[in-house]
């Protein structure tokens, strides 16, 4: 029997403006606001130390002083590393000056977006990331779609009709398992997903994994109303 896939460092992105979700963000990060009365980002870092996560490296931005105040003042159950974006360097930029501040060098690592609510067995998507051997795994969300569907049969008959069903088209859900390699391969500044990701693809270097558990990204009032709902009030 293999013994499991452990990755043991991260980086979450927490650099971006948020500005769908003003006023909200006039005063605080995006990643600090609060789903069920609990900051995302406490969410995610809880959930990255129950996978065996022991280090992770925030990289701020748009006010950085209120996080690293929350974080500082905050019990953590890992250790946290903040670095500071001086300029806007987009998400792959961000990955990769973020990236380059882990302590484990050679050593796989997990990325997260800020703004991501989620649960499902990461210590899975790290051994599948393993066994592929690619630079880098997506895992894969099905959004739900916010209309109601009709399904039809192959006459054109109605069949029944579906409330906010999945999408049948998965999307990149924010959540990555990288191998140290990848750092040389993202940009600078800009988007890895216009950059990196295609050229991966390309050469059979890129992975993905689909993602079972709850998913839902914020970028808007609506979001944090609706998932609140689906929460409810004790959280995932």
């Amino acid at each position: 029997m293999t013994s499991p896939v452990r990755v043991r460092q991260a980086v979450i992105l927490a650099g971006g403006q948020g500005s769908r979700l003003k006023p909200y963000t006039d005063t605080r990060p995006k990643p600090m606001i609060e789903v069920a009365g609990r900051c995302i980002i406490d969410h995610q870092i809880e959930w990255l130390a129950e996978a065996g996560v022991t280090d992770v490296v925030v990289s701020a931005g748009h006010l950085h002083e209120v996080l690293i105040e929350h974080l500082s003042a905050t019990t953590q159950p890992l250790r946290i590393t903040t670095v500071v974006e001086d300029e806007p360097l987009g998400r792959g930029g961000a990955l990769k000056y973020a990236g380059r501040h882990l302590p484990i060098p050679g050593a796989d690592w997990y990325a997260l977006n800020g703004d991501i609510w989620t649960r499902f067995d990461l210590g899975a998507m790290a051994a599948c990331h393993a066994q592929r051997r690619v630079l880098a795994t997506i895992g894969l969300a099905r959004p739900r779609i916010p209309w109601g569907v009709v399904e039809v049969d192959q006459r054109g008959r109605v069949t029944d009709f579906v409330e906010a069903p999945p999408s049948p088209y998965p999307i990149n859900g924010g959540i990555y398992v990288f191998s140290e390699e990848i750092l040389d391969l993202l940009p600078d500044t800009g988007d890895h997903e216009r950059s990196t990701f295609p050229l991966l693809a390309r050469q059979r270097r890129l992975a993905g994994w689909p993602i079972e558990g709850y998913w839902r990204a914020i970028d808007t009032a609506k979001d944090i109303r609706e998932i609140a709902i689906e929460l409810g009030v004790g959280g995932a």
